[in-house]
């Protein structure tokens, strides 16, 4: 059996600002956690102030 982990840029990791540094540390660390990335897309977020993009990032691992 498999569980499922989404990250986005609100997730803990990037405390609200969006770095690349920091995702690749999140990512590195859940890959120590045995999670790994089988998806990564942009999603259109529409918002009062205007659409924003938010990068979402679908992780897998076997469930323990």
């Amino acid at each position: 059996m498999k569980e499922y982990k989404v990250l986005t840029q609100k997730d803990q990791f990037f405390a609200g600002k969006f770095d690349p540094e920091k995702l690749e540390q999140a990512m590195n660390s859940y890959a120590s956690m045995g999670w790994r990335v089988i998806a990564v897309a942009t999603g259109h977020i529409p918002s009062l102030t205007g659409a924003r993009e938010e990068l979402i990032i679908v992780m897998e691992r076997e469930k323990k």
